[in-house]
């Protein structure tokens, strides 16, 4: 079986079962099937930051866009590192 997937107003209407209407936390879990800890990690993340809490496939925290920014960068200098490397032995090689 694969990872479930919620979606943020399925989220969004967990964490309000709890805070808004009062049910237990293991309750909501039972009836949502999930697993504690999951809930409560949801009831965290939106209490650290409601706007960006569940950012969803494709909508990713500006921190999490500056990391896969600068990793693609990285990626392309140590390729442009290495093609130096290569010219730099071929000329090398050549010259003697």
């Amino acid at each position: 079986m694969g990872r479930r997937k919620f979606s943020r107003e399925f989220k969004l209407e967990a964490v309000r079962l709890v805070r808004d209407r009062g049910v237990a936390v293991a309750q909501a879990c039972r009836d949502l099937e999930l697993a504690e800890s999951v809930l409560r990690r949801w009831m965290r993340e939106l209490d650290g930051d409601p706007a960006q809490a569940f950012p969803g496939n494709g909508h990713m925290k500006p921190e999490q866009l500056e990391i896969t920014r600068l990793r693609k960068e990285v990626a392309r200098l140590k390729a442009e590192r290495d093609m130096l490397k290569k010219a730099a032995a071929f000329f090398a090689r050549d010259a003697t």
